[in-house]
C-alpha cells in the first residue's frame, strides 16, 4: 500500500500490509469490501455505536483466541494459522471497525477505540476473557487491551506487535504529516506490488490474494473510509505509545518475531537488528516470553505458520 516515493520510509516502519512483486492472481471485481472472498464464512454483530464488526469465528476448545491484523490488513491475514488452530481451539478473527467487511465510519483510530471494540465484541459474545492475538498495530492494540482490562485478557500473542519501538516527538510528528488520506487513495498497482519484500524474507505463493484484494479494494466505493482510517490509526499508534506501560503487562506473553523483519525497526529512524528491539520490549514484561524465527519477515506468522503455530501451542498448553 505503498502511496508514492517519498512515503517509503513511512511503510519501512512495520505496520503496513504492502503490495506485492511477482503478482499474477486475478484481481477480484467487487463493488464494496464486504463482497471480497475470504477463507472462510465471516459473522457480522452490532456492538454499539453503529459500529457491526465482521469476525471469523471457528473451531472450538477451552480456550478462545481473538486474532486483530495489523494497519491495513485484514482477517485474511491469519489464514494460515487458523486453518490449523482451530482444531484445538475457539479461533476468532476480526477486521477491526474501518477495515475489510465491518463497518466504516469517521471513527477515531486509537488505540484504546480499537481495544474497547474488542472487549465490547467479547460481551456480545459472552466471553468472560481472551487469549488475543495481534500482529503490529494488532500487537499493540492487544497490550492496550490488556493494560485497560487486565482480568479480560488471560493470555498475549504478540506476533511482531508495534509498540516495542519508540521514538521522539519530531518523529512521531512526521508520521502524522507524512501519510495522508488522499496519499493512500493515491498509491498505484505498481506501488502496492513494488513493496512486498518488506514484508516478507521470501514472498510465499500463497500470500498472493493479499495482493489481488488491495489492488480491487482501490474500485470498492467503500475505499474512501478506508483510506480514512489508516492515517487516524497512525495517528493513534504515535499518540498512545505502549512502551513505558509494558512493566504492568502481567499476563503471560509470547513474543514472536522474524529474524529478518524489514519494518521493525525503522531503519531509517532507528535502524539495528530486530532482535534488539524486540529483547528490549519483551524483557519490560515480567511474563514474557521471546521467539526469533529465522528466515521470516514481518509477516511472519504467515510466512512460518507451522512454526508459529507450534509456539501458540506450547504457549498455550
Amino acid at each position: 500500500m505503498l502511496i508514492f516515493n517519498k512515503l517509503s520510509l513511512f511503510f519501512l516502519s512495520g505496520m503496513l500490509l504492502l503490495g506485492a512483486c511477482g503478482w499474477q492472481k486475478k484481481v477480484p471485481e467487487v463493488s464494496k469490501m464486504d463482497d471480497l472472498p475470504y477463507p472462510f464464512e465471516m459473522k457480522k454483530i452490532d456492538i454499539g455505536d453503529d459500529i457491526e464488526i465482521a469476525y471469523a469465528d471457528l473451531g472450538g476448545g477451552k480456550e478462545t483466541l481473538i486474532f486483530i491484523h495489523g494497519l491495513g490488513s485484514y482477517a485474511p491475514a491469519w489464514k494460515k494459522n487458523l486453518e490449523d488452530l482451530q482444531k484445538d481451539y475457539r479461533c476468532i478473527a476480526v477486521d477491526l471497525p474501518g477495515y475489510g467487511k465491518s463497518s466504516k465510519g469517521n471513527y477515531e483510530g486509537s488505540m484504546r477505540f480499537f481495544a474497547n471494540s474488542i472487549i465490547r465484541l467479547m460481551d456480545k459474545l459472552n466471553l468472560k476473557n481472551a487469549v488475543l492475538a495481534g500482529h503490529s498495530m494488532g500487537g499493540q492494540i492487544a497490550i492496550t487491551a490488556a493494560l485497560a482490562y487486565p482480568e479480560r485478557v488471560s493470555k498475549l500473542i504478540l506476533i511482531a506487535p508495534a509498540g516495542l519501538e519508540t521514538f521522539h516527538k519530531g518523529e512521531k510528528q512526521w508520521f502524522r504529516e507524512v501519510l495522508t488520506t488522499d496519499a493512500v487513495k493515491l498509491t498505484t498497482v505498481e506501488q502496492i506490488r513494488s513493496n512486498i519484500g518488506w514484508n516478507f524474507y521470501r514472498f510465499p505463493a500463497e500470500a498472493e490474494f493479499m495482493i489481488s484484494d488491495r489492488i480491487a479494494m482501490r474500485k470498492c466505493e467503500d475505499f474512501n473510509a478506508y483510506a480514512y482510517i489508516i492515517p487516524k490509526c497512525v495517528e493513534g499508534m504515535v499518540d498512545e505509545p505502549v512502551f513505558d506501560h509494558l512493566a504492568d503487562v502481567k499476563q503471560p506473553a509470547l513474543v514472536i518475531f522474524g529474524k529478518q523483519d524489514n519494518l521493525i525497526p525503522n531503519r531509517f529512524l532507528n535502524g539495528g537488528h530486530t532482535e534488539k528491539y524486540a529483547r528490549e520490549g519483551s524483557e519490560k514484561m515480567p511474563n514474557a516470553r521471546l521467539e526469533m524465527i529465522d528466515e521470516a519477515g514481518h509477516f511472519v506468522m504467515f510466512e512460518k505458520s507451522e512454526a508459529v503455530n507450534r509456539l501458540v501451542r506450547e504457549f498455550l498448553n
